[in-house]
């Protein structure tokens, strides 16, 4: 099978987009999260992304893993993989980065054990944007934000608070003012930050 040539994003919004039309397709429901999800909110590719971020019911896992090991993907060990967090990847170097939840009777989507106290609330789960001209699913722009805080923030994440905050008047987490100026670059996988609940750095 071909590589991906060296310009390549890897993770393109074709890509992408087949991606969410391949789990559509197969009955699968997920929300695009991460750095695609901000770039589905602004209608287009603002800068490269190294994979796609899906957040799903836990239910759908099994059918998530099926679906896709159609298409050549497997698990990809991580130090931090969890059966509600892993990576899978294909030959081509395509990765989906997968984060399962359980709604609890809240409606909020329970990410991790309970007692974690990380969550998706049902308010973030009701984003729409736009990849390579088709309409998704994805993390609401106020929760991305949010999202974006309680940890070392680099160059990505400036600019895909910026662009949020900009696009969506959402006042920048005091975190983000001056950021351009100390951002490290490069990324870095995130902690979850509690406060707000839940969840994976942009990527």
């Amino acid at each position: 099978m071909m590589g991906r040539m060296p310009d390549e994003p890897p993770m393109s919004a074709k890509d992408a987009r087949v991606l969410y039309d391949l789990l559509d397709r197969a009955g699968i429901e997920v929300w695009i999260d991460g750095g695609w999800a901000v770039d589905a909110l602004l209608g287009e590719p603002t800068r490269r992304h190294a994979d796609l971020d899906v957040a799903l019911e836990t239910k759908s896992v099994g059918r998530l893993h099926e679906v896709l090991a159609e298409r050549g993907f497997r698990e990809r060990w991580r130090d931090d993989s969890s059966p509600w967090n892993f990576v899978l990847g294909n030959p081509r170097g395509l990765e989906v980065d997968v984060h399962a939840f359980t709604f609890d009777g809240q409606g909020d989507g329970v990410y991790g054990p309970p007692e974690n106290g990380e969550r998706y609330p049902a308010d973030a789960l009701t984003g729409e944007g736009v990849i390579d001209g088709r309409r998704v699913r994805c993390i609401a722009p106020l929760w991305l934000v949010r999202f974006h805080v309680g940890y070392e923030i680099g160059e990505k994440d400036v600019h895909d608070v910026t662009a949020l905050c900009e696009r969506y008047r959402i006042e920048l987490p005091e975190a983000y003012r001056g950021a351009n100026d100390r951002a490290p670059t490069g990324a870095r996988r995130s902690t979850p930050h509690r406060a707000w609940s839940r969840g994976p750095r942009a990527s």
